[in-house]
């Protein structure tokens, strides 16, 4: 723990010089959806410096807020509000305006917006007196707030999500006089702009809530990680064990991006970022275009299943189920591992049928040198883990492992300006010792805050104390910019909410599932998986969570299935809608670098996370699968047994349906030899009398026969 951590492309050095590849910037060619993030930096000149500032003092509110919990509940959540609309409406004039005048009026509307948040602030005590019987004022703030709300999700993300807020609203207004049975009562217009702009269940609902907390405070946790070079670590380690075997470029994709799903749980930002280098690389040793792309869409995209962080949504789900965030976690763990197994077995396939071997040994770096290295920067993670996991908030956890991360790289720089290794080890092991002795006396903020300020202040007085102190900075500001997008959709989506807490629209389109599934679990299954994925190709992963899991969700619990794995299945359908074409986001992501067409990419992506398309209707059958109760198989053997035999069921069903999709095992199949493949893929996840016995029996007869026949066809070559 020597060595100054580099934030700069030497974090993929090895990946560089591996694929040959230059990195392609991010694209934004008409800046008109900034969605999956904005480009590098804040803008031209003085505008960009106080975009800058401005995403600091955010970045600092947040953390203040989540350390220290000063300001009532409503109140945090208005200001976080206020900083997204300020931000967003800023950032986009600095980015798309082209002279002094627009960028004027788009800091000006941001500056509306700020104070509108801000009112929830100033005037808390008097919204809660008057709760029910808003003012005039009132209702202009709430109205302004909608027009602010609408309009700023409209320049992050375009048109689709707005339009379908604005329905639901003019719904709102105007669903009296509509046939039953999709009218409702009717509502004044003082109680919807109540509802929705001041209560708890609209704009300012569990959504933005999240954003406020667990959100913010993971994203800044991820930056730092980030910073302090744990791409680099991620990149090192998996190109040493899987870099040199068969088709290992494409291995070393699916485990550095499934790692770094741990941290990010942003697909779209994996795929630009770890993607620039595994996909080049992939090419280089001989995987066709699309094919490396698609390998590199499905893993980025997988980082939003794979705890802890798993794109956010994780949070959200708890607070709205009511339960342990960690029950979440532990819910997602199985399938998380089953989909990254899935897209490893494919390109392992792949790889396979078209002869591709692995990187030279001598050309990868050392597992064992990197861990010896920077096994110190998987602390954070695994301290955050051990937290989670023994009953504490997410909220007191995140803040830990980010001032345990903070202290790392701010302690990074101290120990560069030592003039010995002794020194080094000596300043090392004494703030260990202080880490320990405040993780055992349980960890007080104060104390944190202090150590951490005394860092900061040590740095300030070495050069390269002074570069750690910017590369801090810069992280927190590019967090603030990073949550811009994920906050917004977190508020507009509370329009949906709004609505069907106060019209129950959400019980009718629910009766109808249910009527559904009483005659077929399957269909009310199919119908969930087609809405999460149509809305996923318009809007992004949490706000499709968060509509199919309101309407469809509380229906597939009433007919049996487990509250979490409703959930789970709602949410995996959309993170499915981004490699599935038409729109499929991560193949768009991905063309530019591949150099394919982006439908290719999506097609191949599909049949590369065709396994990510059966593991929800896997769990449906067999909730053991995500440690949940209720499997059939748990009375018969036990829970645990149960949870063993999903697993392993799901396992077989994975690589059945990795032959179907890539056509080879131990050498090409036919097409029967496909098709039956298939056929007992189906019987494994299929509930009935005697699937799971027939399923095994023909998959092995497949699998005999294959071999048999490769064998036979090598001795006849030799």
């Amino acid at each position: 723990m020597t060595q100054q951590t580099s934030v700069t492309g030497a974090d993929t050095d090895r990946l560089h010089e591996l694929s040959g590849a230059t990195p392609v910037p991010i694209e934004h060619p008409d800046l008109d959806n900034f969605e999956h993030g904005f480009p590098p930096g804040f803008g031209p000149g003085g505008w960009g410096l106080f975009a800058y500032a401005l995403a600091i003092a955010f970045a600092a509110f947040q953390i203040a807020i989540s350390a220290w919990n000063f300001l009532p509940s409503q109140a945090a959540r208005g200001v976080h509000v206020g900083f997204l609309l300020l931000l967003s409406f800023g950032l986009v004039a600095n980015f798309r305006a082209k002279d002094t005048p627009g960028r004027l009026l788009g800091w000006a509307l941001g500056i509306l917006g700020f104070g509108v948040g801000l009112y929830q602030w100033i005037f808390y005590a008097d919204l809660i007196l008057r709760d029910g019987d808003p003012s005039t004022m009132d209702l202009v703030v709430g109205t302004l707030l909608i027009v602010l709300v609408f309009e700023a999700a409209r320049r992050l993300m375009g048109n689709a999500l707005p339009i379908m807020c604005g329905v639901c609203l003019l719904y709102w207004f105007l669903g009296q006089y509509l046939p039953a049975p999709f009218n409702h009562r009717g509502y004044g217009f003082d109680q919807i702009i109540g509802h929705l702009s001041f209560g708890t269940e609209g704009f300012y609902g569990t959504p933005i809530y999240v954003s406020a907390t667990y959100i913010f405070l993971f994203i800044v946790f991820g930056s730092f990680l980030e910073k302090a070079g744990m791409i680099h670590l991620f990149n090192d380690v998996s190109l040493g064990i899987f870099g040199g075997s068969r088709g290992g470029p494409a291995k070393v994709a699916v485990v550095s991006s499934g790692m770094m799903g741990m941290i990010s749980g942003s697909g779209v930002a994996n795929v630009v970022t770890v993607g620039q280098f595994t996909i080049p690389l992939m090419i280089k040793f001989g995987y066709r275009r699309a094919f490396a792309a698609g390998v590199e869409a499905t893993a980025s995209m997988g980082g939003q299943i794979m705890p802890p962080v798993m794109g956010a949504v994780a949070f959200i789900m708890a607070e709205t189920l009511g339960v342990p965030y960690a029950e979440i976690v532990k819910a997602a763990a199985i399938p998380a591992v089953l989909y990254f197994a899935s897209a490893f077995w494919m390109v392992h396939l792949e790889a396979g049928k078209y002869g591709l071997k692995g990187i030279e040994r001598s050309m990868l770096p050392s597992p064992l040198k990197a861990l010896r290295e920077r096994w110190y920067l998987a602390l954070p993670l695994a301290v955050l883990i051990f937290m989670l996991f023994h009953g504490f908030t997410p909220l007191f956890a995140g803040t830990i492992g980010l001032a345990l991360t903070v202290g790392l790289l701010l302690g990074a720089g101290i120990a560069m300006g030592l003039r010995t290794q002794t020194l080094r080890v000596i300043f090392w092991i004494g703030l260990g010792l202080i880490a320990a002795a405040l993780f055992r006396e349980g960890m007080d903020i104060r104390v944190v805050a202090g150590l951490i300020a005394v860092l900061v202040l040590a740095n300030a007085f070495t050069l390269g104390g002074r570069t750690t102190l910017t590369i801090s900075r810069d992280a927190l500001a590019d967090s603030a910019k990073t949550a811009l997008p994920v906050g917004i959709a977190c508020a507009i989506v509370g329009t949906i909410i709004g609505l069907m807490t106060q019209t129950g629209i959400g019980t009718t389109f629910g009766a109808w599932i249910i009527g559904l599934g009483q005659s077929s679990l399957f269909l009310a299954l199919i119908l969930t998986m087609i809405l999460s994925i149509l809305l996923g190709t318009g809007i992004p992963t949490i706000p499709t969570y968060i509509i199919v899991a309101a309407l469809a969700a509380p229906a597939l619990e009433k007919l049996g299935v487990p509250l979490i794995v409703s959930h789970m299945f709602a949410f995996y359908y959309g993170i499915m809608a981004d490699l599935s074409p038409p729109v499929a986001l991560a193949a768009l992501a991905a063309a530019p670098i591949a150099k394919e067409n982006p439908d290719k990419i999506g097609w191949e992506a599909m049949r590369v996370a065709l396994a990510g398309y059966v593991i929800p209707f896997i769990a449906v059958y067999s909730p053991a699968l995500m440690l949940q109760p209720g499997d059939p198989m748990a009375n018969v053997i036990g829970f645990w047994p149960a949870v063993v035999y999903a697993t392993f069921k799901a396992t077989v069903a994975i690589g059945l349906f990795g032959m179907v999709a890539i056509g080879y095992l131990f050498g090409k199949l036919s097409v029967i030899e496909r098709v039956l493949s298939f056929g007992a893929a189906v019987l494994l996840f299929g509930e009935f009398a005697y699937s799971d016995p027939l399923g095994y029996a023909l998959a092995a007869a497949i699998v005999l026969r294959h071999w048999f026949a490769a064998r036979k066809a090598e001795t006849a070559l030799a």
